[in-house]
């Protein structure tokens, strides 16, 4: 049975229609403090300006659901609508039609069929594919890091079975990116909190490194402390940070949270634990992470995975 969604995320600043706008004043188009999204759809221009690409997307897709409310949105544009990963700012809407003999890209949107039967749900009157088939479709085309992250943000967000996303993948004729999509859902997990994560996982694999437990529960001074990653035999933790862990829109909750976090390391340190940080931008970089953990004391036991290592910063799906 298909994980159906509640709810879509909004659009992250309110879409403005010419039809609606009043007949006083310039149009729409001559006015500079407003951002034309799509044809007949504007923003405030300072809004736009402000959101990070991601939320841009998210903004475009729900403008072409107003054009188009038959529109059955699938991969990026899917993802962004459900809360799943969404790398930059995706160069095309992707809707998919199963009335058409073969894929198509018209502007910018990309329309794609499939051979194969699909679900889909409708959601506050927009149409999506099954949550089931967008993180499969995004495990084919994405780099496997950005497909991982998305693979274990589904598992997490709607409680996915791995093992039937793998029946659902074998069943599909395609071909394409077949090899890839085995290696992302045979190592998705729920255990991941962050795309950071997820991609830091990834890194850690193809370096050469040990396999870490993840989300590692250790009692220090009457506290319970987690970690993202643990090598309990080699006395080593790896934390993979990004701000919005801190609450990047509360600096008071900011400054709290990492004054709690030099508390627990120090803690975890009188304990014997080394602990090697890394940040979001160090985990797609590859040489953040890989020195936090060489300077932390481990070391690779395997070849490192160049050819893998150099895809991890690269989506050509987007800008």
């Amino acid at each position: 049975m298909d994980a159906v969604p509640r709810s879509l995320r909004a659009s992250p600043t309110p879409l403005l229609l010419v039809s609606d706008t009043p007949r006083s004043g310039p149009p729409p188009w001559r006015d500079e403090s407003l951002w034309r999204v799509r044809a007949g759809v504007y923003v405030i221009r300072a809004e736009w300006e402000a959101l990070p690409p991601w939320e841009r997307y998210l903004v475009r897709v729900h403008a072409f659901a107003l054009a188009r409310p038959d529109a059955v949105f699938s991969h990026e544009a899917a993802a962004s609508l459900l809360g799943l990963p969404v790398f930059g700012h995706p160069r095309t809407i992707h809707i998919f039609d199963a009335r058409r003999s073969r894929s198509a890209r018209y502007g910018d949107v990309t329309v794609h069929t499939s051979a194969d039967r699909r679900s889909q749900h409708e959601v506050a009157g927009i149409r999506i594919s099954a949550v089931e088939d967008v993180a499969i479709d995004l495990a084919r085309v994405l780099p496997p890091a950005l497909g991982l992250a998305v693979a274990d943000a589904a598992l997490r967000a709607f409680s996915l079975d791995g093992e039937l996303l793998l029946d659902r993948a074998a069943t599909q004729r395609n071909e394409f990116g077949r090899r890839r999509l085995r290696w992302v859902l045979s190592h998705a997990t729920p255990l991941a909190e962050s795309p950071g994560e997820s991609i830091s996982r990834a890194v850690i694999e193809w370096c050469g490194f040990p396999t870490p437990e993840l989300q590692r529960n250790h009692r220090v001074e009457g506290r319970i402390f987690r970690s993202d990653f643990c090598w309990p035999e080699r006395k080593i933790l790896g934390e993979s940070d990004g701000w919005l862990k801190y609450g990047a829109d509360d600096p008071a909750a900011a400054a709290a949270a990492v004054r709690a976090e030099k508390y627990r390391e120090d803690a975890l340190r009188r304990q014997g634990w080394r602990i090697a940080r890394w940040d979001y931008a160090g985990a797609l970089g590859v040489a953040g992470l890989r020195n936090a953990l060489t300077a932390a004391g481990l070391r690779p036991e395997r070849r490192p995975e160049t050819a893998a290592l150099s895809s991890v910063g690269r989506n050509a799906r987007s800008t």
